[in-house]
């Protein structure tokens, strides 16, 4: 088509240069001739305009060709991204406008180290017993806090409670922001929010998105900033009893009483596949930086490590009992406790834990003798990379802290913080400052006891350091 416009075009030109339009007796040209000399004229013009607009389409695709970018180049500039963002890290710490070489050497291997498990900062020593000035208590919820999740920059907090809402603290100045609250059962379809007991939240590393899922067999995706709902994803056939996102990614991992995992892409909003495995209800579910989880199968008392690339698993079985609550120290190692009241460190080496300690948390009972039946490991929180662990035993009245050996086959523990109720859930901040716990009257999966004098709530506990 271009060759012809070109060659129609120059045939029109040469007509207008050779042929010499006539002319009539006054030296004008005819009535007809002058007709047909506009008629080219336009016919010129029009032509052209198709050539201009074909070259613009032209210079366009050749600026979309060259500013695609290829896998390679995505891969360089990401990389330049990284290390431009340690270099003003450091910068910013140092006060310093001279980075050296060897400190961001030093940042690069200590993140491989982090991610790979083969690090372990020792700061459990270094810690003092809080007092009760250094607990913090939040009150808004009427029923139980089942579970709760810090904010990546520490400010806020989430929890979510029997009672189906969710609230949204400032854990600076100790007040509540925002309640998405609850709905009334059967109310699914019309209700944005939850309508039955909430279990479980999680909160993606960059602070972007948070999810939570409960009785109601569907997880919801929830703006943090603003509480707004994004999404819903249905799916699971029983109870969600654990959310836990990917360091670093988008991914999110459900575990169901239904014995099964999902896995969801939260950016695309989309279902991913599911792993089985679990012969139980699945009690628990954590995540670091590699693509696995970790859950924990409740009866069938067994720990599973989700290899989700390789499509495989790691099983590691424990002692008879309930396994009701897990969680990441490293990628390497993690921590785990049963309804038998024994806390355990395990490692990927070995089928059997590395260390076992057994009445960990001895309340008492109503006649005040020794009780190991009653209060049971709830739940335990790691500080990831360190060798500072958390556990608390269901009612028995406190949260204790734990020292993990080197060799991590010495579980030593530090102090107790005093706590009335039952502590139903526990979380570290990624600054190592605070450790905040949910509380409630009863336990989080049901109404064996009851403790009136607690109050429904969070607990926000101040960890010092002895050498500040």
């Amino acid at each position: 088509m271009p060759f012809f416009i070109k060659s129609k075009r120059k045939q029109s030109k040469s007509k207008t240069k050779n042929q010499r339009p006539q002319v009539s007796l006054s030296g004008e040209p005819s009535k007809r001739k002058r007709k047909k000399l506009r008629l080219q004229n336009e016919e010129i013009e029009s032509e052209s305009e198709i050539e201009s607009d074909e070259g613009e389409r032209k210079a366009e695709v050749v600026t979309s060709s060259d500013e695609e970018e290829t896998a390679q180049e995505k891969k360089l500039r990401l990389a330049k991204e990284y290390l431009a963002n340690l270099e003003q890290e450091e910068a910013e710490k140092r006060e310093e406008d001279d980075i050296h070489r060897d400190i961001i050497s030093h940042r690069l291997k200590q993140d491989l180290l982090e991610q790979s498990g083969k690090v372990q900062k020792l700061v459990a020593d270094g810690y003092e017993q809080p007092s009760l000035d250094d607990i913090i208590v939040l009150r808004g919820h009427q029923l139980s806090v089942t579970c709760v999740v810090i904010s990546p920059d520490k400010r806020h907090v989430f929890s979510g409670s029997k009672d189906c809402s969710i609230i949204k603290w400032d854990a600076v100045e100790g007040k509540r922001l925002h309640t998405i609250p609850g709905g009334r059962k059967g109310t699914e379809d019309t209700h944005t929010g939850h309508t039955d007991h909430i279990f479980c939240l999680a909160m993606s590393s960059d602070g972007k998105f948070l999810a939570s899922g409960g009785k109601n067999k569907f997880v919801l995706l929830w703006n943090p900033d603003t509480c707004q709902l994004i999404h819903r994803f249905n799916g699971h056939r029983g109870p969600i009893s654990g959310l836990a996102f990917r360091i670093g990614s988008h991914q999110l991992f459900s575990a169901s009483h239904d014995r099964s995992i999902k896995i969801w892409n939260v950016d695309e909003l989309a279902y991913i596949e599911t792993l089985f495995g679990h012969s139980d209800a699945i009690t628990g579910i954590d995540s670091l930086f590699r693509d696995r989880a970790i859950t924990s199968g409740g009866r069938d008392a067994s720990i599973r490590i989700w290899k989700v690339v390789e499509e495989s698993q790691l099983v590691f079985n424990g002692d008879p009992g309930s396994i009701d609550c897990i969680a990441f120290i490293n990628e390497s190692n993690f921590i785990s406790g049963t309804d038998n009241n024994s806390i355990s460190i395990w490692s990927l080496m070995k089928k059997k834990p590395l260390v076992t300690v057994k009445n960990a948390h001895h309340g008492q009972d109503q006649n005040g003798n020794s009780s190991t039946q009653t209060n049971w490991i709830t739940c335990v929180a790691a500080l990831h990379n360190t060798d500072l662990v958390a556990s608390a035993g269901s009612k028995d009245g406190c949260i204790k802290l734990w020292k993990i050996s080197k060799n991590y086959t010495v579980l030593q523990p530090l102090y107790s913080i005093p706590m009335v109720g039952f502590v139903n859930s526990l979380a570290f901040s990624p600054d190592r400052q605070v450790l905040v716990a949910g509380i409630g009257q009863e336990h989080k999966l049901g109404r064996w006891w009851r403790i009136k004098e607690a109050k429904n709530g969070i607990r926000i506990i101040k960890l010092k350091r002895k050498d500040v």
